[in-house]
């Protein structure tokens, strides 16, 4: 196993765990049984990024951790101020206070991030069909965005590692290189198909 393989399977296997005991309003959800697209999912996601990012936000989970804090739970009660205000409103001050540093980084990669899922959107649509809604506007107590549940995941990062992660893509941007499009390739390649273009082919032929 390489450095990076083994950085993600470390990075997995403690989020797994923190996902397991994420409350939800209604009950434990569906996906939190479902080990097997957890792992696919955020992988995808995580090949992406440098070893030095994967290494950083290790330590986030870490340090996390060794505090008893979950980041997962976090990342699911910030959504809660977009879905769900009223119910957010009764936990907010117990979700730790972000730095202005913090506010920022997120802001900035969040607007790069949603530019190639908007670019995404149009190049395969019956994919997208299948996925989240991608802006904030679109969330209600059923739905949640890609806008904010990607927000809502960079804000339980440190700066450090939210800083890694600006200057990964930005270099990748100043290469004409869409990180989005590398994430679901990585996806469709893992669920059995030879390139989005095939997956695309084939939702689009089931409807």
């Amino acid at each position: 196993m390489n450095n990076i393989e083994e950085l993600i399977k470390n990075i997995l296997d403690i989020e797994w765990n923190m996902f397991q005991t994420v409350k939800n309003i209604g009950g434990k959800a569906s996906c939190q049984d479902n080990k097997k697209e957890f792992y696919l999912m955020r992988s995808s996601q995580f090949r992406s990024w440098s070893d030095e990012i994967l290494d950083s936000y290790l330590d986030d989970l870490k340090e996390a951790y060794g505090k008893g804090r979950n980041l997962l739970t976090e990342k699911y009660a910030r959504m809660m101020k977009s879905t769900s205000p009223e119910e957010y409103n009764g936990i907010k001050n117990q979700i730790p206070v972000l730095e202005e540093g913090i506010v920022f980084l997120v802001n900035e990669i969040t607007e790069v991030v949603i530019a190639w899922e908007e670019e995404l959107v149009q190049e395969f649509p019956h994919i997208s069909s299948r996925s989240r809604p991608l802006h904030s506007s679109l969330d209600n107590k059923f739905s949640t965005s890609k806008e904010t549940y990607f927000r809502c995941e960079l804000e339980t990062y440190s700066i450090k590692t939210l800083d890694l992660y600006y200057r990964w893509l930005m270099e990748q941007k100043d290469k004409g290189v869409n990180l989005s499009r590398i994430i679901l390739e990585e996806m469709v390649k893992q669920s059995g198909y030879t390139s989005i273009e095939a997956a695309e082919e084939r939702i689009k032929n089931e409807k």
